[in-house]
This record gives C-alpha cells, sequence and structure tokens, in this order.
C-alpha cells in the first residue's frame, strides 16, 4: 500500500515554511502610510474647503483644483492597493496550499475595515444630494422656468402686437400715388399713425438702409438704423422683428407691396422697470444654470474623498489581514496538501495527529476517518456503478433490436430514452428531445399521452394518424405505467407504424369491392348495347318524327355503356393484378418506351428526359412497368391540361432517372395544377381522386405495381429548380439489381431540387 508518511508531509511543510509567501518592506510600509496620511490630510482640508467655512470661495477652479489633488492621492492608493493584492492574487492562481484561506481571512479583515466607510457614503451620499436638491429640486427649477417663460412671453406678445401693427399701417401707407404727389402729406400720416399707436419713431427705407420719410416725433435721429442684411430678410408677408438687446426698444421691418424696393420700419420703447427685469431675469436664469453646471463637480469632489477614505481603510485592512493569516494559515498547510492528494485519488494518504495541534489535530483525526470511510465507499460504488452500466447495455441492445418505437416518459412528461427505431422513424437525434417535453417530438402523441394520464389506467392504446417528413402515417400508441416508487410515475411509450398493415388491407377489401362491382354491373352491359343497336336497325326508318332525338338517345346509351365497360376494365384490372414476371432490364429504356406512347398524342406538351449515360439496371416486368410509366405520365400531361383551360402555359414533363445508394429512382415532374396540401398521400389509396371524371385507380393501379417490384412511391411538389416549384413531383424508387425492400429506405436520401 503507497502511504504519504509524516516524515514526507513534516518535510513538505517545513519547506512551505522557509519559503516566506509574503513580505513586507519596511520602507514601503512608511512610504504607504505616508501617502495614507497624506491622502487623509488633504481629504478633509478639501471638505472644509467644499462646505464654505473658509475664505476660498468653492468656485468651478477651485473645485477642479481639490478634484485634481485628491485624485492623486486616489491614484497613489490604487497603485498600493494593487501592489499589494498582486502577489495574493498570484498565489491563489497557482493554488498554493493556504493560498484561498490566506485569501478569505484578508477579504474579511478588508470587508469589516470597509464597511464604514461604506455606511458614510451611504450616509452622506443621500445627504450631499439633499443639500443640493433643495438649490436645483423641481420647484425651484420650475420658478426659474416660469420666469424666464414669463419674460419671453412677454416679449412674444409685444413682438405679435407690434406685427399687427404693422400690418395695419401698411394697408394705410402703401400708397404710390401720395408718396410721389405730396410726400409731406404722406409724412404728416405717418406721424399720425406713429402717435395714435404709440410708438417712438416709424421710417420708410430701401433696401441698402437709406431712409426715404421718417415720422416727426422728435427723438428719430437717436434710433439706430438697421444694417441691410436685416431689411432683406423682410417681405411683404413675413416682417422681420427683433428684441431689446443693446438698445431698450422693440422694431419691426415690412416690406411695401405696391411702392417697390420699399421697407415701412417701426420702433416701439419698452417699459425701463419691465426692461430691467427682464435682464435681471435672464442674468439670474444664467447664475443659476452656472451653479447646476457646477453641482456635477461638487459630487465629483466629494467622491474623491469618499475614495480617499476608502483605499486608506482598504490598504490597512490588508496589511493587518496579510499578518493575522500568515500566523493562522501556516498550521492547516500540511491539512491542505493531504487533502490536495485525495482530491487527486489517492485514498492511501493520512495525516499524523498530535496532541499539541489541539483543534487542528482533531480536524486531522476527523480527516483520517472521512478517508477511510470514502475508500470503502468508493469500492461499494464501482461495484454499483458496473452492475448499472451493464443493465444499461443490455436494455441499449434490447431497445435497439425492437423494430417499434420505445420511449420512456418522467412524471413530468419529459423524454427520458428513445431506441433507434424512433430516431429513424421521425428523423431526429437522440440527444435533441431527451428531457424535452413529450411536444416537441409530436403533438398528437403528446395528446394520447395526457388523455391516458387523466385515465389513470396502466396501459391505454389509441390508433393515430402521424405526419412524417410530408407523409402521413398509421400508427398505433400504446402507453404503459410503471409503478411509482415515490419518486413520481413514469410511462413506457411504444409506436408501431402500421401504415402499410392499414393500407394493404384497404386495397384488399376494395379489389374485393372492385370484383363484386364488375361481376354484377358487367352482366348487364352486353344486353344494354345489343338493344340499344337493334333499336337503332329496326326503327331507323320507321322514325320520321324527332329523329334527331332517337339518334342523340342512341348513341348516347352506347357511348355511355362504353364508359361503364371501361371502368368495370379498370376494376378488374385493380382486382385482377397478375404477377409481375421478372427480368433483369435496363429502366431507362422502359421510360423511353413509356415517353413515347404518351408524347406521339400529346405535340401540345414538351418532353424532355434526363436518364443519365450509366445503366440502371434492376429487376422489372417490361410490361406492368411501361403500364405504370405510362399512367405517371398520363396523370401529369392530364394535370397541365387543368391549367391550360385557365391560362397559357407551354406544359413541360421532366422525367429523369438516376442511381443512388443501392436504388434506383424515378422521377416525374410536371408544370401542371400539382398535389393538394393535405393528405396528398391519400392519393394512393383506391378511389381517391381530385378530377371529376377520374376513377382513382391509376395512381393505386402503379403503387401495387411499384410494391410488387419491391419498391415504394413518393408525392412531393415540384423543386424549386423547376418552374419556381409549380407542378407535382412522383418519385418511384426500386431495388437496384434485386435489392430487398428493408434497404430501399434506408438507402434514398435524395434531396428535392437537386
Amino acid at each position: 500500500m503507497n502511504t504519504t508518511s509524516i516524515t514526507n508531509l513534516q518535510d513538505i511543510e517545513q519547506s512551505t515554511y522557509n519559503d516566506e509567501l509574503y513580505r513586507l518592506s519596511k520602507v514601503y510600509i512608511f512610504l504607504g502610510i505616508t501617502i495614507i496620511v497624506l491622502a487623509l490630510l488633504t481629504a478633509s482640508v478639501s471638505f472644509i474647503i467644499l462646505i464654505g467655512l473658509t475664505p476660498v470661495v468653492p468656485s468651478r477652479a477651485v473645485t477642479l483644483i481639490l478634484i485634481g489633488i485628491n485624485s492623486v492621492w486616489v491614484l497613489g492608493l490604487v497603485i498600493i492597493v494593487f501592489y499589494e493584492m498582486t502577489p495574493i492574487i498570484r498565489a491563489w492562481r497557482s493554488r498554493r496550499a493556504g493560498s484561498r484561506l490566506h485569501v478569505r481571512l484578508i477579504s474579511l479583515f478588508a470587508l469589516v475595515a470597509t464597511m464604514p466607510a461604506v455606511a458614510v457614503a451611504l450616509v452622506s451620499g443621500p445627504a450631499l444630494n439633499l443639500g443640493l436638491d433643495r438649490w436645483f429640486d423641481t420647484t425651484t427649477r420650475q420658478i426659474v422656468g416660469s420666469s424666464i417663460n414669463l419674460a419671453n412671453a412677454y416679449a412674444d406678445e409685444m413682438l405679435q402686437n407690434l406685427k399687427n401693427l404693422s400690418y395695419a399701417m401698411a394697408f394705410a401707407l402703401d400708397n404710390k400715388k401720395l408718396l410721389g404727389r405730396n410726400p409731406a402729406e404722406y409724412r404728416m400720416q405717418l406721424t399720425r399713425h406713429a402717435i395714435g399707436r404709440n410708438l417712438r419713431g416709424a421710417f420708410l427705407l430701401s433696401s441698402s438702409g437709406t431712409v426715404f420719410i421718417s415720422s416727426d416725433l422728435g427723438d428719430e435721429d437717436k434710433l439706430p438704423i438697421p444694417p441691410s442684411n436685416l431689411i432683406e430678410r423682410a417681405t411683404s408677408t413675413r416682417p422681420f422683428s427683433f428684441q431689446p438687446g443693446v438698445h431698450d426698444y422693440f422694431g419691426i421691418i415690412l416690406k411695401f407691396t405696391n411702392i417697390p424696393n420699399t421697407f415701412l420700419y417701426l420702433v416701439r420703447d419698452v417699459d425701463k422697470d419691465v426692461l430691467s427685469a427682464l435682464r435681471l431675469t435672464e442674468v439670474n436664469t444664467d447664475r443659476y444654470r452656472d451653479l447646476n453646471e457646477n453641482r456635477l463637480l461638487t459630487q465629483i469632489a466629494f467622491g474623491m474623498l469618499y475614495l480617499c477614505l476608502f483605499f486608506s481603510l482598504f490598504l490597512s485592512a490588508i496589511w493587518a489581514g496579510i499578518a493575522v493569516a500568515d500566523r493562522l494559515v501556516r498550521p492547516i498547510r500540511l491539512l491542505i496538501s493531504a487533502a490536495d492528494d485525495v482530491a487527486s485519488g489517492n485514498m492511501e494518504v493520512f495525516v499524523p495527529v498530535r496532541a499539541k495541534d489541539g483543534d487542528i489535530g482533531q480536524l486531522s483525526k476527523t480527516f483520517n476517518y472521512m478517508v477511510s470511510e470514502l475508500k470503502s465507499r468508493r469500492n461499494e460504488l464501482i461495484a454499483v456503478r458496473d452492475q448499472i452500466d451493464e443493465r444499461r447495455r443490455f436494455s441499449e441492445a434490447v431497445l435497439s433490436g425492437v423494430t417499434a418505437g420505445v420511449a420512456g416518459i418522467d412524471d413530468n412528461g419529459n423524454i427520458t430514452i428513445i431506441n433507434r427505431s424512433i430516431e429513424t422513424m421521425f428523423d431526429i437525434r437522440s440527444e435533441h428531445v431527451i428531457g424535452h417535453s413529450l411536444l416537441s417530438l409530436s403533438a398528437e402523441i403528446d395528446q394520447v399521452f395526457q388523455f391516458a394520464r387523466s385515465l389513470g389506467r396502466k396501459n391505454h392504446r389509441e390508433q393515430v394518424t402521424l405526419s412524417v417528413a410530408g407523409q402521413e402515417r398509421v400508427c398505433n400508441v400504446q402507453i404503459t405505467m410503471e409503478k411509482d416508487d415515490g419518486q413520481g410515475q413514469s410511462w413506457v411509450l411504444t409506436i408501431d407504424d402500421i401504415t402499410d398493415l392499414v393500407e394493404a388491407q384497404r386495397s384488399s377489401a376494395w379489389a374485393d369491392i372492385a370484383r363484386r362491382i364488375a361481376h354484377e354491373i358487367k352482366n348487364p352491359l352486353t344486353p344494354i348495347q345489343l338493344s340499344a343497336e337493334r333499336i337503332r336497325k329496326r326503327y331507323d326508318r320507321v322514325i320520321t318524327q324527332d329523329r334527331e332525338v332517337f339518334e342523340r338517345c342512341i348513341d348516347t346509351i352506347i357511348r355511355q355503356v362504353g364508359d361503364i365497360g371501361r371502368m368495370v376494365d379498370e376494376f378488374s384490372s385493380f382486382a385482377r393484378m397478375p404477377k409481375p414476371q421478372m427480368n433483369i432490364l435496363d429502366i431507362r429504356g422502359l421510360l423511353r418506351e413509356a415517353c413515347f406512347l404518351i408524347e406521339v398524342t400529346r405535340h401540345d406538351i414538351h418532353f424532355e428526359q434526363d436518364l443519365g449515360s450509366a445503366p440502371l439496371i434492376g429487376a422489372f416486368d417490361n410490361r406492368l412497368i411501361v403500364q405504370a410509366f405510362c399512367n405517371v405520365i398520363k396523370n401529369a400531361s392530364e394535370s397541365i391540361d387543368l391549367v391550360m383551360r385557365e391560362e397559357s402555359i407551354h406544359g413541360h414533363i421532366l422525367v429523369r432517372s438516376y442511381y443512388q445508394e443501392g436504388s434506383v429512382v424515378v422521377d416525374v415532374i410536371d408544370n401542371g395544377k400539382g398535389l393538394p396540401k393535405e393528405q396528398r398521400q391519400k392519393l394512393l389509396e383506391p378511389y381517391i381522386t381530385t378530377r371529376e371524371k377520374g376513377t382513382g385507380l391509376g395512381l393505386a393501379i402503379v403503387r401495387k405495381v411499384i410494391e410488387d417490384h419491391g419498391g415504394y412511391m413518393e408525392l412531393h411538389d415540384a423543386p424549386k429548380s423547376f418552374y419556381e416549384g409549380r407542378g407535382a413531383m412522383i418519385r418511384l424508387i426500386f431495388p437496384a439489381d434485386g435489392a430487398k425492400q428493408s434497404n430501399v429506405a434506408q438507402a434514398i436520401n435524395h434531396k428535392i431540387g437537386e
């Protein structure tokens, strides 16, 4: 037995002791203490200045200086903390013995030391914000905003009144004849309007700013004339106005309509008290905004003070934690080394117990007992694991050999296991459904499961129709409940695909019905036809009145008897399908023969053959296969006819064949009406058709011929590369060179549209 001895552990522990993990230089400690003292002193002075207890005004510049100085000390403290934490983090990452406990002790000291700083932040932060909010709360901002809005509203109202006044004066004074005939009279009217409307002055200007005529109020010479660029901005419908700025008046410029290149310039005084109030409001608002903008700097300055305090406490806590942790960690490094050996899988290790170890010795004794118990329990678990693995392999072997789909379901309705039959049936991978709800596998099966669960019976069987890969499959679904083992109930789901059995039974029943119908209908057809022909022969010369009606009725009887006879022949053909006589043939020759038989009668449709250059050899009955191909191609041409009746298109039928992994595949593609989206698989059953005069036996006969050859057929939409998916594609799959049917379904993996 390989045992780690006490001597080895002691040697390891002693060498670890000799290697000091963390050493603090006296110079480094002195430097750190100096920075802490200076940082706290600077923070205290900054705090006194910011709260206004010194002659220094906490202006924006002063605040920025305080922020810069405190930022330097904060950066110094951050560097010291980083330098202090680097060896600790390096030891923790290298997983040195005792490093984690060392880190935890230091973290505990740091947490306890920094909690007061956090408490200060929680109290001082809201207090600072509350003090600043009293200056910049919503009510104060609303008052300031309302005052400036009131001032702006007054100015806007004065401008609007002046604008309305300008329109009225322009209407009265825009008189070119009066201006040209008697300028003095025009000036008198301009003066009367200015006096009546309480204006300080009124002028007629050119676009360059030249005064034509001015009112005679005495102060016109003191009023400045606006520059030409402002005058030209005024029009007859949109005057240009300006508010008091350097001067204490409102002004407006309006262009005359009838007097060319002439503008009316009006000036109105503003009450000095109102103007002083407006300007005072603007000044106070600007000061308030400056204070509001400096608010963030004040908060940043207080934040720097908080950071100085925080990092000072944090650094002191780290130093204290390192000093205490070095003394506490060393006695348990021996135990940690032994625990590492156990973690690596060595169950033969033990820790020596000494009386002087105290509580650590008791811990070592408990550790040794735990290791011995772990060793025995591990041996037991290995034996149980081997037994469970053997059972699992046996269950998987049984499930993989079952043709029916089997799945396990837990109490929550989630799938716990599935066999390969379910993976093949639903084209899924087990890892995609295990652990997921049964609904992710099939909504129909989940509905059966929920119903069986609600009944509470041990067994429940139901037949459902599933849509798998675009095809409808009839399945027997059985739900079996297992016993409750105290952890909830579980169920076993069994799925049997009985589609082929159901279709075989249905075809057999329809074949029997077809024989009976053919027998009962065919007997009276010949007497009816002979009687009709005899009536025509006997009364052909006798009937002279309504002779045309007579001929039409006789023709109808004979024609309908012929149609019924052909229908009976189809019934008989379906009921008495001969057993195929197999020969080794190249299917491409059979396809060419079938295409030729249909193509010679349908010159309005373009037939295309893509049969490849390599022979496609298989076991076929020449007559039955050609008949089946003719039926499929004929159906394609009739589907094109349905579209040609409604729109003008060029009919196109593509017949292609190829070899695909052990199977011969034939595709007949047309650009006709296409197949229905729902329940298209039922078109392969007898007497199911979508056409008015169809018997529903064509595809059923084709299907029976294909199945007698060991193959099967599929119904698809035309691929996207063929008229953008318009039309239908009938796919016929045969085993190549006599391969068995069971190999065919696994061999075909040809994608639609390739």
